[in-house]
C-alpha cells in the first residue's frame, strides 16, 4: 500500500470516530494491550504524562510538550483529532511522523491488526507508542481519545495524570451525568501516580477525590495551586499574571495561544509542570517554562484555537464544538459583537451534537451563515438553520464551507468580524 491506500485502510476499513462517530468506538484495553505486547511494549520505553478531559486537553497537552521541549527533553506528543493531516496526531519535538513510517507500520502489522480487530484509534495509539520508542523520546505527552478508563491510551503508567475539566459530551458513550463522565475520566488515575484536576466542579470534585484516595494518588486541584491575578493581550499573545498559591510567588506569563478560555488551560498546565518539577525525575527551569508557554503554538504547531486568520476584516476560527467549550467561545463572541460593527458567524456541526445546549449560548445579534463540512457526520445546513431559527438565530444557508467563507467576506467590511466554528471539520476546511 502507498500512503493514500494506507489512509484509506485506516479510515474506511477500520472505521474511525472522526468519520462515523460513536459507531467506531471500541471500549476496552485487551486488544491494544495484546498488540503492544506483541510489538515489545514500546510505551514502556520512556516517561509519559497522560491527559484527559472534556475540553482543553489539546491546548494543555501542547503547552506541557512545548515547555518540556524547551527544558531540553526529546518530547513525543500524541493528540486527536487531526485537522488537515493524519500525521498531526503523532509528533516528536514538533515534527510529524513521516508518511513512509505510517505506511511501514500499518503494512508490518496488518495481520495482527485484522486478527485482533483493532480500531482506528487503537492502531494509531500503538503507532505513536512505537514511533516515540524508535525516535528515542525521553518523555511523551499522551492525550486520551475518548473518556479515560477504557481509552486505548490507558495502558500507560504515567509520571502524572491530568484531567482538564468535565462537561456533558459523548453522553451516549460516557454517561448522562457529570458524575458518570467524571468517573470515566478518573479511570486514568493510576496507583500512587499524582493527578492534577484543572477546573473545580461541585459535581465532580468528590468523584476525583474518592478515586485518588482509593488509588493512593496525590491529588492537586490546579486552581488551588495557581491563581490568575491579571490577564490581557499583547498582539498575538495572551498575557497572564499567575500567583503560585503555596508560596505567593507571581509569574508574568505570555502565551501564543489566543482565546480567553486559555486562562483555565494555562493554570492547569502550570500546576502540572510544577508537580512534575517537584515530584518527578524531570527538571523544568523557569526559562523553559516561560519560553515554552510563549511559543507553545509555534513549537508544537497547534492550530484552530481562537486562531486569527486575518485582521481586516478580523477572521477568527475555533474548534470548540460542545456546550462546555462553546460557553467560553460564546462569551468571546459577545465581546466581538460589542467591539465590531458587525459579526458574521459561519457555523457547522456534527450530526450527533445536542444543539439544544449549544445554540442558546450564541449571540442573537450576529448574522449567521449555516453550512456543512464535507464529512458523513456533518449535520445538513438546512437542518441546522431550522434548529438555529428556533433559538432566534437568523442567517443564510450556504452548502459548502469554502462558499460560506467567500459569502461572509463579501458581506464584511474592514471593521467587521467573521467567526468560523462549531466543528473540527469546518475549521479544518477553512485552514
Amino acid at each position: 500500500m502507498d500512503y493514500a491506500q494506507t489512509l484509506d485502510f485506516l479510515f474506511n476499513q477500520l472505521t474511525s470516530f472522526q468519520q462515523v462517530g460513536a459507531a467506531a468506538y471500541k471500549p476496552g484495553l485487551e486488544r491494544i494491550a495484546e498488540f503492544c505486547c506483541a510489538i515489545g511494549n514500546p510505551q514502556q520505553s520512556y516517561l509519559t504524562i497522560h491527559i484527559a478531559g472534556t475540553n482543553g486537553k489539546g491546548s494543555t497537552s501542547h503547552m506541557i510538550a512545548s515547555v518540556l521541549q524547551h527544558a531540553g527533553y526529546r518530547v513525543g506528543l500524541f493528540t486527536s483529532p487531526h485537522l488537515k493531516d493524519f500525521r498531526e496526531r503523532i509528533r516528536v519535538d514538533g515534527e510529524m511522523i513521516t508518511q513512509q513510517e505510517v505506511v511501514d507500520f500499518v503494512a508490518t502489522h496488518l495481520t495482527d491488526t485484522k486478527r485482533l480487530g483493532l480500531s482506528f484509534f487503537e492502531i494509531t495509539a500503538a503507532m505513536a507508542f512505537a514511533h516515540f520508542a524508535e525516535q528515542d523520546v525521553e518523555v511523551a505527552v499522551i492525550e486520551t481519545g475518548l473518556g479515560g478508563r477504557l481509552d486505548a491510551t490507558n495502558i500507560i503508567t504515567p509520571l502524572l495524570s491530568v484531567i482538564t475539566n468535565i462537561g456533558l459530551d459523548h453522553t451516549d458513550l460516557l454517561g448522562s451525568t457529570l458524575e458518570a463522565i467524571a468517573g470515566e475520566k478518573a479511570g486514568i488515575i493510576k496507583r500512587g501516580v499524582p493527578v492534577v484536576v484543572g477546573e473545580h466542579s461541585a459535581e465532580c470534585d468528590e468523584v476525583f477525590a474518592s478515586v485518588a484516595e482509593k488509588m493512593g494518588s496525590p491529588l492537586y486541584f490546579a486552581q488551588q495551586c495557581f491563581g490568575v491575578v491579571g490577564c490581557g493581550s499583547e498582539g498575538m499573545h495572551n498575557s497572564f499574571a499567575l500567583r503560585r498559591q503555596r508560596d505567593g510567588e507571581e509569574f508574568d506569563v505570555r502565551l501564543d495561544l489566543l482565546g480567553d478560555y486559555q486562562y483555565n488551560n494555562v493554570v492547569t498546565a502550570s500546576a502540572a509542570l510544577d508537580v512534575l518539577h517537584s515530584h518527578s525525575p524531570l527538571t523544568i527551569s523557569r526559562k523553559a517554562y516561560f519560553e515554552g508557554l510563549a511559543s507553545a503554538a509555534s513549537t508544537t504547531h497547534l492550530v484552530g484555537r481562537w486562531q486569527v486568520l486575518s485582521r481586516q476584516p478580523l477572521v477568527v476560527c475555533d474548534t470548540g464544538h460542545n456546550a462546555h467549550g462553546m460557553r467560553y467561545v460564546a462569551k468571546q463572541l459577545e465581546r466581538l459583537v460589542v467591539s465590531h460593527q458587525r459579526v458574521v458567524c459561519i457555523l457547522g456541526f456534527a450530526r450527533e451534537k445536542d444543539l439544544s445546549q449549544v445554540l442558546p449560548l450564541l449571540p442573537r445579534t450576529a448574522h449567521y451563515i449555516f453550512t456543512q463540512a464535507s464529512s458523513p457526520r456533518a449535520l445538513p445546513a438546512e437542518e441546522l438553520a431550522l434548529k438555529a431559527a428556533a433559538q432566534g438565530l437568523q442567517g443564510d444557508v450556504v452548502q459548502s464551507v469554502a462558499a460560506a467563507l467567500e459569502h461572509a467576506l463579501k458581506m464584511a467590511d474592514k471593521e467587521d468580524a467573521v467567526f468560523v466554528g462549531g466543528s473540527n471539520f469546518v475549521v479544518a476546511e477553512i485552514l
